[in-house]
């Protein structure tokens, strides 16, 4: 199995065909093993053993026993010396031979199961060095092509869409005396004066440019050019060229002679071939790549039959070529001579007769076999890798070096974001301006090669809001180890870190209710004794009428004094919540009533929009109703301040399991909404408020297992700010064991 992988992997032939003969001479129980590789009329023998266990004269004797032909395992006894040296053949795929294994051992006789494994290890070899010469013809072929092309006499010239030269051959910069280089991004104009064709265009070649291809001949200082054009397509419109060769066909034999040479010397498969597929002629590589045993052969042969595995793919492509003309890499599933399949890339162009139809087709053929393989095994990878990606919870994206997006999963269109406003745009732009150096500071890391994982910060979501995410950003590196890309995951957690700041805000709030009950019972004590000696004083005749004035304003401050002193004791007092079924509805119109004279005669203005089908809710109708007065009366401060004609809007629905409560007013909004609900924090004036109401309403609110927000309204409504009061809905289980309770009591 070891041999099996090695030589799947093998690519370069000495070093594993050394390795190779010791594995498996050490399998087979020999003390040295080599393989002789026969190339052409020349021998050449591997071996990782430093020194031949024979004499001079077995070694000469091997290689001259190596090139000899064999159908199966052959043992012979060396010349000089008492061993046996077992021979076996490696045939190439069409039966070529390409060399023989060789092991030396003093036992003559393998058994079956030795000669067994000797064939197992003979085809191992093969495949491997018939992988390697393949390589070998690839990159010889590349290599040739190019010098080929450079070798060739004829004036080539390759310009893009834009009239500039893109590539020269080395004929026609020594003919302008400059270097191919140097004519690259020249305007194609400038070789006007090479021949004159007559053309109006930029470029002096070019004719009509729809034309595919293009083939007329002109004259200039004594010479004929025929002026072949061929126009490729791009994958972008950028990406077209224009490649014209200019032939002298002065002497059209040399001209002839030439380009056989070329025909014969390339190493990918050139044919020419009837419509129907007869070939009439192909090159020696083509004779290979088909795996005939000569160009006689299957020229003789009508292999158009046998050459397409499917009756459906030979009509596409008879009907490809009269339609188009020109088939620019056409892939195409052939067979062998042996039945095996042969992908192939073709570049094949059709010649028609002067009524336009196609007599001839000519091409070039290339073996794409193995790339096929490799294509496959990798779009098998990219589509697990892009189905991890597009199933995951979080967000994905894909920056460049500058910060661009490049790549959205499919989590960030579900989320919302439009693909407009993510590609090609920044980040960075997406996250809060307060939060916005820190995420710089962390790409810059991770720019740097760095990861940075967890990072929690504001950010935009797709319909406006800012919410908490965590980010991680990671490095993608090219090949030369260069970050060239970050990867970002992000995940929303809002609902995490919402949840989290309203457990720190209910510690906060039971730590503080602890410190204020304490404090507020020892400042009743004196507040009690200055009140009653302040009684005293005023109900005493001797007590001075000036004396007086002072008394009543240390009595009246001190009634204030006692006043804060009881809100205190109401926010720290741990009252237990009466729970019975009550109508929120109800409630509310009760607590509208308490204030409706002084709305109307202050020009603010209610507004109901109440849900009558949202049900009741279990809980304290008292505690409720001083939680709504609360909010009324802040907002009626509000509009007050505000100095316009004032609304609050009150509505009422139901939200799943939920009823909830919005109170809606056009004032001055809030200041800072994220403090609103502590302790001791108001906005209003000095003497007008203790900062301690909403700090009661959030702890009402909680003991009846709801929960109280609020936000200033949008710039895009009205001024001012939205309460929400969420109570649970009361469920008939609920509802009836608090009857039950309020039964028994």
């Amino acid at each position: 199995m070891d041999l099996a992988v090695a030589a799947a992997n093998s690519r370069e032939l000495p070093a594993f065909l050394a390795a190779f003969a010791s594995r498996a001479a050490e399998m087979l129980g020999g003390e040295w093993g080599g393989v002789g590789e026969i190339s052409g009329n020349r021998v050449q023998l591997y071996s990782a053993a430093k020194d031949f266990p024979g004499g001079k004269g077995d070694w000469e004797w091997l290689l001259e026993n190596i090139a000899a032909k064999r159908n199966g395992l052959q043992v012979a006894r060396l010349p000089q010396r008492t061993a046996y040296c077992g021979m076996f053949p490696i045939y190439a795929s069409d039966r070529e031979p390409m060399g023989t294994l060789c092991v030396m051992r003093e036992n003559a006789k393998f058994s079956a199961a030795e000669e067994k494994l000797m064939t197992a290890l003979a085809s191992h070899a093969a495949l491997s060095m018939e992988k390697v010469r393949r390589f070998s013809q690839l990159e010889r072929s590349k290599k040739q092509w190019v010098e080929d092309i450079d070798a060739i006499s004829d004036y080539i010239v390759v310009h893009d869409q834009s009239w500039k030269i893109v590539r020269t051959n080395r004929s026609l910069a020594t003919h302008l005396g400059v270097s191919p280089v140097a004519l690259v991004g020249e305007l194609v104009n400038s070789l006007r004066h090479i021949a004159e064709t007559g053309s109006a265009l930029p470029c002096p070649f070019c004719r009509n440019t729809t034309e595919a291809r293009e083939e007329y001949t002109a004259t200039a200082e004594g010479h004929t050019f025929l002026v072949s054009t061929s126009r490729t397509r791009g994958t972008t419109e950028e990406d077209a060229r224009t490649i014209h060769v200019l032939k002298d066909i002065t002497d059209r034999l040399e001209a002839e002679r030439r380009y056989r040479e070329l025909f014969d010397s390339i190493q990918e498969g050139l044919f020419f071939a009837t419509p129907d597929g007869q070939f009439l002629d192909v090159n020696d590589a083509m004779v290979r790549m088909l795996g005939y045993d000569s160009r006689d052969e299957l020229l003789r042969a009508d292999v158009s039959p046998h050459l397409y595995p499917t009756v459906a793919a030979k009509k596409r492509f008879v009907e490809a070529i009269a339609e188009r003309g020109m088939l620019r890499n056409y892939e195409e599933t052939l067979r062998r001579k042996d039945g095996s399949l042969l992908h192939t890339m073709q570049n094949i162009s059709a010649v028609r007769d002067a009524q336009g139809h196609v007599v001839q087709t000519r091409g070039l053929m290339l073996d794409v076999t193995e790339q096929k393989m490799f294509q496959s095994q990798l779009q098998r990878e990219r589509d697990f890798n892009q189905k991890i990606l597009n199933t995951t919870q979080s967000m994905i994206l894909v920056l460049d070096t500058a910060g661009l997006i490049s790549y959205a999963n499919r989590r960030c269109y579900e989320a919302g974001y439009q693909e407009d406003e993510m590609i090609g745009h920044r980040l960075e732009e997406w996250v809060e301006a307060s939060h916005r150096q820190d995420f710089e500071a962390a790409l810059q890391t991770t720019a740097q090669g760095q990861q940075v994982e967890n990072l929690e910060l504001r950010v935009r979501r797709s319909d406006g809001s800012m919410g908490h995410f965590s980010i991680s950003l990671s490095p993608m590196r090219d090949e030369s180890r260069q970050v060239n890309s970050v990867v970002v995951v992000m995940t929303d957690i809002t609902d995490a870190a919402l949840l989290q700041a309203k457990l720190a805000h209910s510690e906060k709030m039971a730590t503080i209710g602890r410190l204020v009950s304490g404090v507020a019972h020892e400042v009743n004590n004196p507040l009690a004794a200055i009140l009653g000696f302040t009684d005293l004083l005023l109900e005493n005749p001797a007590v001075p009428e000036s004396a007086r004035e002072d008394l009543k304003i240390i009595l009246q401050e001190t009634q204030r004094t006692k006043e804060i002193v009881q809100d205190l004791l109401s926010f720290a007092r741990q009252k237990p919540t009466q729970r019975e079924p009550v109508q929120v509805n109800a409630i509310l119109r009760q607590t509208i009533k308490l204030r409706s004279y002084d709305f109307s005669s202050h020009g603010v203005e209610v507004v109901e929009e109440f849900d009558e089908g949202i049900g009741p809710t279990l809980g304290d109708s008292q505690q409720l109703q001083q939680v709504f007065l609360n909010v009324l009366n802040n907002a009626y401060d509000a509009i007050q301040e505000s100095g316009n004609h004032g609304t609050i809007r009150i509505r009422t629905r139901r939200t799943q399991d939920s009823i909830e409560v919005a109170f809606i007013d056009n004032g001055t909004g809030i200041a800072e909404p994220e403090r609103i609900f502590d302790p001791f924090f108001t906005t209003k004036q000095a003497g007008k408020g203790t900062g301690l109401g909403l700090s009661i309403c959030y702890g009402i609110v909680r003991a009846h297992g709801g929960e109280i927000f609020c936000w200033n309204n949008p710039e895009t409504e009205e001024r001012g700010s939205t309460f929400v009061v969420r109570l649970p809905q009361a469920t008939e289980n609920a509802i009836a064991a608090a009857a039950v309770k309020e039964a028994g009591t």
